[in-house]
């Protein structure tokens, strides 16, 4: 896959709204559901895409608020929109996260080197930012496609 390509695709996602992340059920690709809105003034209508990253060898999810915000965060009803509302602390049940600043393709590293070696393909790595966790993610390919809201990636049928 193409740096500039790839950078353009993940660029679509700036200031937009993650609204999951985790490996599919398959477990060997990652997806990040990203909610897109505009003014509503523009005429675009709000609509949901999915960031399939293919090929991940290696996804880190880490904390990106502070041990002070996690220490008074602690109340479960934080968990939910509704009762945590009006507590101090950080509201969970908002569901969703802003991609901001956003995601950043990284210069190639030691890890995507030994992989693409490994496989015969090439490797990249990302580092997704947004205001509660850091994603990390060494993959091969990416694809975006729309997804319909109420989109459940873990259905087991």
């Amino acid at each position: 896959m193409d740096n500039a390509v790839l950078e353009q695709m993940l660029d679509e996602s700036f200031d937009h709204a993650v609204v999951h992340h985790g490996y599919t059920n398959y477990m060997r690709d990652y997806e990040v559901i990203v909610h897109l809105t505009a003014d509503p003034r523009s005429g675009i209508m709000p609509s949901y895409l999915r960031y399939l990253f293919r090929y991940c060898v290696e996804a880190r999810c880490e904390t990106s608020v502070s041990a002070e915000t996690w220490r008074v965060s602690l109340d479960d009803r934080l968990i939910d929109y509704e009762t945590g509302v009006d507590l101090d602390g950080y509201v969970w049940g908002v569901k969703w996260h802003c991609l901001y600043p956003g995601a950043t393709l990284l210069p190639e590293s030691e890890a995507t080197q030994r992989w693409s070696k490994a496989l015969g393909i090439d490797f990249h790595e990302v580092r997704i930012e947004t205001n509660a966790h850091n994603l990390t993610l060494l993959f091969s390919d990416l694809q975006v496609s729309e997804v319909q809201v109420g989109y459940a990636p873990y259905v087991v049928e």
